[in-house]
Parts: structure tokens; sequence; C-alpha cells
């Protein structure tokens, strides 16, 4: 096999054309150790540039030569060392694997409890000296022996598995050290006998199975929780009803192609994404946002799977296949995230990863010395085994990934979406925030107030053409004119044959193709600053009301009429600003739109002049984001947040977002409003405080007992006991972060409305 050098010396740019990334599920992992020589293993492999296994959710995300990376090369790879690799699995897949794993784990620790009790016993007995001669020791040490054989033959199996398996990819870890102290504790306590000595060691290697298995069961649990939190973003139902030449069929939702059209009844769920073909639908979203009220939709608007039909049935046409549907992709992302990796959990691993062959090389080192210096053989070689138990690095292994995972099962339980490790730790850190307008901090929910035809149109006329060149738009202004032409029944019959999008100005639309021979003239809606750019020129008569939102429309260079939509600021909106400075970040609007209304709402939501900035296009608004104190975090919903979500530090996309936003974003939030910004950044500074103290007690764990076991005589039962302890404390602290302990995120209180921000963003030089 190459040295990894080959495969990384071809030239970056070459390197980075050819790298594409694929997402697996794994069978047969154990624990953290098999996940760490699992990515050992693949990251020698040729063309392989970047690996990342999750033992929580049994993920592997790889990067690099699409060749190198496709399942079947990858699954002969990882069946060498006794694991299985197979297409990502879905909620109820993983459910059932964990139940197996439960039941198998169940049986194994009743096993070890049952017969290790007895064992223990037997023990007491001789370590209190209840026995009245050394003869009946004798026998009640080989009464101890026998009862261990059937914890130790059967309970311990899948720790000698996975530490062969281990050791086969060069990469011993935890269950080495467990499979070599149980080895050594009965190896010791065989010697103890032939040597007529009835302190016998079984009971070690007894409890140190016993507590593991414990340990583990516990974590199960942990996993098994947060992969309740996953199955939210599943769709609820695997048949869609179809509509073909062939007739109404009802098949399965993965045997739908995109186009094809879709029926969904009343109460059912919506099967599919996609775009509505009806005139109006009235949607519950709740199954997605957690919102109660039902939600009204209009011919043309994207109807997200999940949803469930609370009113007439309507038809749809499916945008997004079974698997790459809205909520399949953040499901893929949360996987991902899981397979990824941090910073603190890669320091971690690298400290697991020298802690098992440092404890073996610890143990031989305490036993070489004390025999040097005299001690005898037998508390020589129990003190060496004391060293070797007590450094099994269960703990390290286990403080970031759960820690990690109980974050993303407590964000998804409050509507937030954290898409990878680095959002979770980076939303902790955060110093700035900055806010788009409309959508975010705005209900962005506008509506149309006003219409002026150009002379020879009608208002009737002006708004089915307005609804017909937004058809599929998800702006809200596009949202807004597609409702009102609902409202007065006058919905455009087809969409547009083409249309292009301007972010952060309008649309381009052609209604049809041209006849042959004849000129190709646009029609254009959006900014009246940007129609005049392009020669449009409106009446001299006509006047802006400062407090709406003016649409024009054109045809060529004639304009055809004006629009005019009107907004109100989110009542969450003022509470969280003034929480959001109350928590020390500075804090900016940066908006496309027209400065009166950008003043108006900042002054309104308590925000200084000086930390509003209006009429920015999308290059502007990323130059102002990149230029925010970091880590910064920018919230923004629109094709034109796309840069600015990019350049900052971490974007966030709120419910309804579009789908440029929704992809340069870092975090989306699943819930109406923008409160769910301080619950992601609440929820994130809570699991960087867990990731800390886990990592803090573990690694404190390992030093100071490894530097007790090697300078007294500690015994090995205390030793397990002590090494089960560490581990249970990492599981119990990161239960707390998922279950509601240690940061509860903070309220946006209502008392807090009219607080001012002002002076955060001057000094922060924003």
């Amino acid at each position: 096999m190459p040295p990894i050098a080959d495969t990384r010396a071809e030239p970056a740019a070459d390197r980075i054309a050819s790298t594409a990334e694929a997402l697996y599920s794994l069978s047969g992992m154990w624990c953290s150790g098999c996940a760490l020589a699992i990515e050992h293993h693949l990251g020698r492999l040729p063309g392989v540039h970047r690996v990342g296994v999750d033992y929580a959710g049994a993920t592997l995300l790889v990067a690099g030569e699409p060749a190198a990376i496709a399942e079947a090369a990858l699954a002969t790879a990882v069946a060498r060392l006794g694991y299985r690799l197979h297409p990502p699995e879905s909620a109820p897949d993983a459910e059932a694997r964990l139940d197996a794993e439960s039941r198998r784990l169940a049986g194994r620790l009743a096993v070890a409890a049952l017969f290790g009790m007895w064992t223990m016993l037997a023990s007491l007995l001789i370590y209190a000296g209840a026995l009245p001669d050394s003869r009946l020791e004798r026998v009640m040490a080989l009464v101890s022996g026998a009862f261990a054989l059937p914890v130790v033959l059967h309970a311990g199996v899948p720790f000698y598995v996975a530490a062969w398996r281990t050791l086969r990819a060069r990469r011993p870890g935890m269950d080495a050290l467990v499979s070599l102290g149980v080895t050594a504790a009965l190896a010791v306590s065989v010697w103890l006998l032939w040597r007529g000595s009835a302190e016998v060691y079984f009971d070690t290697a007894v409890m140190l199975i016993l507590l593991l298995l414990a340990g583990r069961w516990v974590e199960t649990l942990a996993r098994y929780r947060s992969l309740r939190a996953l199955e939210g973003l599943v769709p609820a139902t695997a048949k869609a009803t179809v509509l073909r030449e062939a007739g109404t069929l009802r098949v399965p939702r993965e045997e739908v192609a995109t186009g094809e059209r879709v029926r969904v009844a009343a109460g059912e769920h919506v099967p599919l994404d996609g775009e509505l073909l009806d005139a109006g639908a009235r949607l519950d979203l709740s199954p997605l946002t957690g919102e109660s009220r039902p939600c009204r939709m209009t011919r043309g608007d994207r109807v997200a799977a999940g949803s469930r039909n609370r009113g007439a049935s309507f038809t749809l046409a499916v945008t997004a296949r079974a698997g790459e549907c809205r909520l399949d992709r953040l499901y893929r992302d949360m996987q991902r995230q899981q397979a990824a990796k941090g910073q603190r959990r890669a320091l971690a691993e690298r400290f697991a990863a020298w802690l098992s062959p440092l404890a073996l090389g610890l143990s031989l080192a305490t036993l070489a010395l004390l025999m040097a210096f005299g001690v005898a053989a037998e508390e020589a070689v129990v003190r060496a085994l004391s060293v070797l138990v007590v450094a099994c690095p269960c703990a390290v292994g286990l403080a970031v990934p759960l820690a990690t995972l109980a974050g993303s099962a407590r964000g998804l339980e409050r509507g937030v979406a954290f898409r990878d490790p680095a959002a979770l730790e980076l939303a902790g850190g955060v110093r700035s925030v900055a806010f788009d307008k409309t959508g975010t901090l705005s209900l962005g929910e506008l509506a149309v107030t006003a219409l002026r035809p150009a002379p020879g149109m009608t208002e009737a006329e002006l708004l089915r053409l307005a609804a017909r060149l937004e058809w599929g738009s998800e702006h809200p202004a596009g949202r807004a004119i597609r409702r009102r032409a609902l409202a007065r029944g006058v919905l455009p019959d087809e969409a547009p044959w083409r249309v292009e999008e301007r972010a952060g100005r309008g649309r381009i639309a052609w209604p049809a193709p041209p006849p042959a021979g004849e000129e190709d003239v646009p029609l254009r809606i959006g900014s009246p600053a940007w129609l005049e750019g392009l020669g449009v020129a409106p009446p001299a008569d006509m006047v802006d009301d400062p407090a709406c939102t003016r649409v024009d429309l054109a045809r060529g260079r004639r304009w055809l009429g004006s629009l005019w939509l009107a907004d109100a600021p989110d009542p969450a909106a003022a509470p969280l600003l003034a929480s959001l400075h109350d928590a020390g970040l500075a804090v900016a609007l940066i908006s496309g739109d027209r400065p009166p209304l950008v003043r108006r709402l900042g002054a309104e939501l308590g925000l200084a002049a000086s930390a509003c900035f209006a009429g920015r296009d999308p290059e502007q608004k990323r130059a102002l984001v990149a230029a925010l104190p970091r880590p910064s975090l920018y919230v923004g919903d629109g094709v034109n947040d796309a840069p600015a979500l990019a350049a900052a530090s971490l974007g966030v996309a709120p419910l309804g977002a579009s789908t440029a936003a929704r992809d340069a974003a870092g975090i989306l939030l699943l819930r109406p409003g923008p409160g769910g910004v301080r619950e992601a950044i609440d929820i994130a500074r809570a699991a960087r405080r867990v990731m800390g103290q886990n990592l803090v007690l573990s690694a404190s764990y390992n030093v100071l007992a490894l530097t007790l076991a090697v300078w007294m005589a500690i015994p090995p039962q205390l030793a397990v006991l002590a090494m089960a302890l560490s581990s249970l404390s990492v599981v119990g602290n990161a239960a707390r972060l998922a279950y509601g302990g240690p940061g509860t995120p903070t309220e946006c209180r209502p008392q807090a409305t009219r607080r001012c921000v002002r002076g955060r963003s001057a000094e922060a030089g924003i």
C-alpha cells in the first residue's frame, strides 16, 4: 500500500477538483475504539483524503476520489476488520438496530450480574476472613473462579472481538486494555491458586466486564434518546397517490419521479416536496415547525414533505424525489454532523489514542521497577494490573461525542438544527449577531396595501401579471402578491415559460416563447431603483409611502404598474435583541430595503441608527458581515442573503428561508420566529461547557489515577470501580445537557421590548 504522502502529493487544485464525499452506515461497532480503528484503516487507503466515523450514530463520512470512496471499495476494506458497510440507514432502521443492540447488551449484562454476584460474594468471604481455615478459602476461591467463567466467556466476548479488530487495524484502544486487564486478572488468579494462595482476583475481571457493560447500556439509552429526536426529521407517510395516464395509483414514495403529479387527500401528510398546482391549500406545518395554526398556501408555493393537509384535497407537482426532500436532506445533514469532527472531539481522540499504549507501557514499567527493587512478585503483579485497569480511556472516548449528540438532540427538540459539529462549537462563542430584515426580525408576512396600474391596465390585470411573474418565488413579497391575487380571484393560469432571478433586485420572466421573427421582450418585477437603472421611468407624480415597500413591473422599458407592500416587526424580535445585548453580543441590522423602512424597524426594536444598514446589495451585505467581530453570526432567509451567510463565521436560516439560504447556513431554525437564534446560542454554550467539563473530568481522572496506581498500591477492584465511575460521570454530565440541565436557554423577556441596545454596535466597530 502506498504511504499517505503519495496520496497527498497531488497539487491542491487537482485534489479539490477530484474530491467527492459519501455517507454510509456501519454495523458491528462496539465502542468508540472501533470507530477510531476504522478511521485509521480507511485513512491509509490510496485516494481517501478525509475520514470521519461516529460510533454513536454508526455513520461513516468519507471524502476522496470517487472511485476510492465507492461503496464496493470501502465495503471490502471495512469487511477485512470484521465490520459491515451499507447505504445510510433510515431512522426506523437505526431504531431497530439500537433495539437489537440494547437487547443483546441487556442479555449479557444479566449474565454478568447473575454470575458476577456470586463471584464477588465468594471473594468477599475470603477478603473478610470469614472462613475457618485456608483449605476452605482455596475451595471458595475455586468457586469464585467457576462463577466468573460465564461472565468472562460470554458477557465479555464483545470486548475481545473489538480488541482483535482494533489490533488488526493497528489502532488498539480501550477494548484491548479491557481484554488485557481481564486476561491478566485471570492469569494472576490462576498463578496465585497454583502457588497455594486464596487471594484471587476473579472478581476484578468480573467487575471490569460488569461495570463496563452497565456503562455501555446507559450510553445506549442516551443514543436512543437522541435518535428519537432525529426521527422528527423523517416524512410521516410511506406511500403517495400518483396521477398517471394509467389512472390513480398508490405507490411507495421511493417510486415517484420528479415532475409527477401527486394527490394529497384531506388529513394526509404530504409525501414529497412539491409545487402546489391548485388555487390554494390549507396546511398544518406543526409536524415540521411546531406552529399550531394552519398555513394558507397559493398556487406555485413550495410544499414540504411532512406537513399535513387540513383542507380539501389538492394536487402538487413533485420537485424532489424520496431521499432528496428538505427533511431527507436535513436528516442526512444531521447524520453528517455526527460523523464529522469538531476541534474538541479531535483533541479528545488524539488524547485517547496515545493513552492506551502509555498505560500498557506504564504497567510493564511498574512491574519491572517493582521487581527490580525487591518487591514481592505477587504485589508487583497486582500493582501492574491496577495500572492497566485504571487507565482504560472509556471516559475520554465518550467525553465529546456524547456532549455533541446531546446538544444536537436538545436543539432539535427546541426547533434548532446544527448542521455540523463546528456550528455547535462556533455558536457557543459568537461575539456579534447581524440580521436581515424581512422574514427574520419582521414577520415576513407582507401584505399588498395598494396598487397603481399603468394607463390602459386594470388593477386585476396588474395583479394577475404580477402573480404570474412571482410564480414559485420564495421571497416574502412574491408570496404576498400571490396571496392577494388568490383573495381577489385573479390567479394566473400557468407558470411563466422562463424565469431568471436577480438576487436582491427582482425577477426577469418570459410568459411564453416569442413567436418566430419577433423581438424577445422580457417582463421585469422588482425594486424601483433596479428598474430605473434599466431605463424604466415611472410616472412623475409617483408618491411613495415611507412605511411601505414598492414593487414595480415593466415590459422592456415600459412601466406597467406598481404595488405597495407593508410588513410588521415580529413580536419576539425586540426581546430577542435585548437578550442578545444583555449577553454581551454586538447586534446589527443589515437589509437591502429602503433606509426609512430599516430605520423605522430598528427604532421599534430598540436598535441605534448606527447599527442599522439599509439599501445594501448582496456584495455590500457580505462585506459588512465580514467586518463583524468574530466569531460572527448572520441570520438571513433570502437568495440575496446567501453571500452574507457564507461570509459570517456561522449562518442561520430561519423557517421558510430560500433554498440558497438554507444551503449556506450552518444552523437551521425549524420553528417560526427569530427566538431560535437565542436558543441556538444558549444550547451551543451549554454544549461547549459540557464538552470542556467532560474533557477535564476524563483527562484529570486518567492522569491522577495513573499517577496513584504507579506510586502506591491500589486494589484492582478499586481501580475498576474508579474507572467505571469516570465513564458514568461523563455520560451523566452529557445527560444533564440532553435533559435540560445546564444552560437552559434564556427566554426572551416581554418586558424588555423597548430595551435599547445603543452603544454596543458602535463600540464593536460595525
